[in-house]
């Protein structure tokens, strides 16, 4: 493969979108994980909940910072290097960019300061109508950021005039094709991440209890519980909104669903391929292992379903198939995995054992990047399952990059690697330290809280869990949560 100034663009851009990606599919979630537990301090006054609060809207507040500065990037990037696919897609996808900018992320910027810094200084009420801003403005920026790069995968509503795409209808460009099921996919992936990266934590709080103060561990067993039985109800959604997208992929990108399965000729009874080492260059595959005529099943809902081949197109029409195949497969496989252990939990809450298991704690503490390795491996396969194409069927993406030179992009894209490499360093580290202190002890958030009105009396009561369960001190095992 030849180092020119096209790959080079292609490995930096991937490699920025690559760190930028984790921080708003963490905070996404992460800011309605705060909404539901600021509405659950209001609506019990139990000061268990604002704790919580307290220590996971700092997580919240790094996170979304790293997340701004990583998104600016590729706003410079889609001019700088992709200066071609602004003139051909600009009018179509800058207009939407806008949108994000205009009604998402002023609203995040409006209300984050209420949601960091107000509470003693504005009314319960008030703050917690700010945290639902911050958490509706994240989902319209999700929003307008999988319409845009909906139209890059299905292009619809536009017109082409003088060799660049112009708008023609809005509503179809916004609500194109495929922009339902990726959106409703993508933000169930967002809070899954968020579930597994809140209930990895919390079990490894949990694990710790023999140096945890007990009310710290009994605020960890409530956000493993509220974390898990939201894996539990939403694993499998998500595994069905996965099957609709399939469908989906099927029908408007048929080349990239071959690609995904590494399927070389067209055919009825095709088997689900569990391995393969997909070979290009013979247009084969070697090693399959496979379930037959089950794969025809799941892509068509049909057991004599028609799968299309990659050698329906010629080979300058298709994508690469190695990264594609296996990347789909890590993303399905980390999806059960997320099943599983939703599944497990409610074994374990039937059995009154969830938090005393010690493999299922430790299970979960493995799980915790999970989220962010599906979300990753599920943009690859959507990305470079899209190729040769930037826009899909309209513009390659070899016809799409600037006219730079190689050592320029080398240049940038090592800068580029030594920045981010020192600023997410230091940021990844900041946020470890963060998760390694876990909430402050009880006593000290309530000394450190000026309440007033209900609330505040409802906050001065004690935490609503028995004394009895909280004697003998962090020495003694967990006590369970309510």
């Amino acid at each position: 493969m030849e180092l020119d100034a096209l790959f080079l663009s292609r490995v930096q851009f991937a490699f920025t979108i690559s760190f930028h990606i984790i921080f708003p599919a963490f905070t996404i979630g992460l800011a309605s994980w705060l909404a539901a537990l600021e509405f659950q301090w209001l609506r019990t006054g139990n000061l268990l909940y604002r704790n919580l609060f307290q220590f996971w809207v700092k997580v919240f507040a790094v996170s979304f910072g790293l997340g701004v500065v990583s998104g600016i990037v590729l706003s410079y990037q889609i001019g700088t290097n992709w200066s071609r696919f602004s003139e051909f897609a600009g009018n179509v996808v800058g207009p939407l960019l806008a949108y994000e900018v205009v009604t998402a992320f002023f609203l995040e910027a409006s209300f984050l300061g209420i949601m960091l810094f107000g509470w003693e200084r504005v009314g319960n009420r008030l703050h917690f109508f700010a945290t639902c801003m911050v958490a509706l403005g994240t989902l319209l920026s999700a929003f307008w950021i999988l319409s845009a790069n909906s139209w890059m995968q299905t292009p619809a509503g536009h017109a082409i005039q003088n060799g660049i795409a112009v708008p023609v209808d809005w509503w179809k460009i916004v609500f194109n094709p495929s922009f339902p099921n990726r959106f409703a996919h993508m933000v169930l992936a967002a809070y899954l991440t968020t579930a597994f990266a809140v209930a990895g934590m919390s079990a490894w709080m949990i694990l710790r209890a023999r140096e945890e103060p007990p009310e710290k561990v009994i605020g960890a067993q409530r956000s493993l519980s509220m974390a898990m039985w939201f894996a539990a109800i939403f694993a499998p959604v998500q595994i069905v909104l996965g099957d609709l997208h399939g469908l989906n992929v099927l029908k408007e990108q048929p080349t990239k669903l071959a690609a995904i399965e590494a399927n070389w000729e067209r055919r009825a009874n095709m088997p689900l391929l569990l391995f393969a080492i997909p070979d290009e260059k013979a247009e084969k595959n070697h090693y399959e292992i496979g379930i037959p005529k089950l794969g025809s099943y799941i892509l068509t809902h049909e057991f004599g379903g028609v799968v299309p081949g990659l050698k329906d197109v010629p080979p300058d029409q298709r994508p690469p198939v190695w990264p594609v195949f296996f990347s789909f497969r890590i993303m399905v496989a980390i999806g059960f995995a997320m099943l599983g252990l939703g599944l497990w939990s409610l074994w374990l809450r039937w059995k009154g054992g969830l938090y005393e298991s010690k493999w299922f704690l430790r299970a979960a503490m493995a799980m915790t990047p999970s989220g962010f390795g599906a979300v990753l491996f599920g943009w690859y396969t959507a990305e470079i399952g899209r190729q040769p194409y930037v826009v899909y069927g309209l513009l390659r993406t070899a016809d799409a990059v600037s006219p730079v030179s190689r050592g320029a992009v080398a240049t940038s894209l090592t800068t580029f690697v030594v920045v981010y490499a020192f600023i997410f360093g230091f940021g990844s580290y900041y946020l470890a330290k963060l998760l390694r202190k876990g909430p402050e002890p009880l006593e000290e958030a309530a000394r450190g809280a000026d309440f007033g009105g209900e609330q505040g009396k409802a906050a001065r009561r004690p935490l609503s869990v028995p004394a009895e369960r909280l004697e003998g001190g962090p020495g003694r095992r967990a006590p369970a949560a309510p």
